[in-house]
């Protein structure tokens, strides 16, 4: 069989461990207990014509359990950070005090711990919808080959190879998405 007919398995794995990466790295910044400044590190703010990571626009310090304080460094991006991090979804209402943004960090209730699980749940879809887009891509490189020769016996088996890929990488996502809101959960 020539290499131009061969999936490149490697590179779709890659790409969906990768985004289990990130559901990882999103889930780390849900924490429960105590306030940490990787709480932030979902939130972008449209700076400067593009999108920038909080802690790219200002200081981030940890000065409480259950504070967060963000020095912005350039006064006019101060209302942006505010109204990113309202709308993020993480239920925390930013105090401001000139160029510095505090978040105190409230109390996690039941109906706190329960607005988490969703957040958690939403982080974890859009990481299901980014395996399924490099799923979608194996599939075309599977129906492109089709096209230049790779017999049908070829193309069941990439098939069920990406299939499979696919099938780990979402059970994946679901494990760590469960194990996620116990975490939350557990009072």
């Amino acid at each position: 069989m020539p290499d131009d007919l061969d999936i490149d398995i490697d590179d779709l794995s890659r790409r969906m461990d990768g985004a289990l990466t990130s559901l990882r790295t999103e889930f780390a910044s849900l924490r429960t207990g105590r306030a940490s400044a990787s709480l932030l590190d979902p939130i972008q703010v449209d700076a400067y014509g593009q999108m920038t990571p909080v802690n790219q626009l200002g200081t981030v310090n940890v000065p409480e359990p259950r504070m967060v304080t963000i020095n912005i460094w350039d006064k006019a991006m101060v209302g942006k950070v505010e109204k990113a991090i309202r709308e993020s979804g993480l239920g925390i209402n930013p105090q401001l005090n000139g160029t510095i943004i505090m978040l105190p960090i409230p109390e996690l209730n039941e109906e706190r711990r329960r607005s988490l699980t969703k957040v958690a749940a939403d982080y974890a879809e859009r990481a299901r919808v980014a395996i399924r887009n490099v799923r979608r891509d194996g599939m075309d490189q599977i129906k492109k080959a089709k096209g230049n020769g790779m017999a049908e016996d070829d193309q069941k088996m990439w098939h069920d190879e990406v299939q499979e890929l696919t099938d780990k990488a979402i059970a994946s996502v679901d494990k760590a998405l469960e194990a996620k809101q116990a975490e939350i959960m557990q009072v």
